[in-house]
């Protein structure tokens, strides 16, 4: 693959795998802006050494690779990294929105700080980034958005106690994912979602891992971010070098909303003496 005169904005791309993207991106040719507050496990604090350094790493092996530090959970934030990618490069054909926050919280002692975190780097921030980026990407001749979300949020068996906030969060940008893929269809705008699973800080790993490594996430990602994807509104599930790929589909025969061309019930009576049917299909 060749990225040669594209640009792309990785956030959260000062470690982890939102380095690994970047890296990978710069390797192929790209234009790259490293974005990344430099908080710390729970999301707290600030650290601008966190993007420069790894831009400064970056630079030293040739790439085109410029650092950002700001509050992306603000509008002006988001704003200032788009104007951040267009000074230094003249265009923006990419957005990989990897930085993230996984933080436990029990439902009785939720309280408004601790959810309102995730929503902003979840829900606040891809909008945010979206609406500043939107006019440039309308330019590109291959814009790709690549959002993150979880399986911890959309399976039931993977999910956890605690996660409620980051799980609702995670759920969010698949919301927005649907809707962007839709909105920006006729641009020319594709925007899918990464779910993946690597060892990285927020599991606590310092070192090497030996299995499910950043690394091994990374093509599929660099792929949604290529001229090759030609699908939008997908989910790529990517964990130990695996991908799988999955969409919320409709059933067959439905006329939505009219007719779900599935089993009628007219009682609550009618729903529990057939749920058994109704949960299979």
């Amino acid at each position: 693959m060749n990225f040669t005169g594209k640009t792309a904005v990785v956030t959260g791309a000062g470690r982890g795998l939102g380095f690994i993207y970047a890296q990978e991106l710069a390797k192929l040719g790209a234009n790259v802006v490293i974005s990344d507050v430099g908080s710390d496990n729970l999301g707290a604090g600030t650290d601008a050494s966190i993007a420069m350094d790894a831009a400064r790493t970056l630079q030293s092996k040739g790439f085109s690779v410029v650092g950002h530090h700001g509050d992306l959970s603000t509008e002006q934030g988001c704003q200032q990294l788009v104007e951040t990618a267009i000074k230094a490069f003249g265009q923006l054909d990419i957005l990989i929105h990897n930085a993230g926050w996984v933080g436990y919280q029990s439902i009785e002692d939720a309280d408004a700080t601790f959810i309102g975190r995730a929503v902003d780097i979840n829900i606040y921030t891809p909008v945010w980034l979206c609406k500043h980026a939107w006019k440039h990407l309308k330019k590109s001749a291959a814009a790709r958005v690549v959002l993150t979300s979880s399986d911890r949020a959309m399976y039931q068996q993977y999910a956890q106690p605690g996660l409620t906030a980051y799980a609702a969060g995670k759920m969010a940008q698949l919301g927005i994912m649907n809707a962007l893929s839709m909105e920006g269809a006729e641009a020319g705008i594709l925007v899918n979602a990464v779910s993946p699973v690597a060892k990285t800080r927020m599991w606590g790993v310092k070192g090497e891992p030996e299995n499910l490594k950043p690394e091994w996430v990374a093509p599929g990602v660099i792929f949604l971010a290529s001229q090759q994807c030609q699908d939008t509104g997908y989910i790529l599930r990517a964990s130990n070098g695996q991908f799988t790929a999955t969409r919320f589909a409709e059933n067959p025969g439905v006329d939505y909303p009219v007719d779900l061309a599935r089993i009628s019930a007219a009682s609550a009576e009618q729903v529990a003496q057939q749920w058994d049917h109704i949960k299979e299909c």
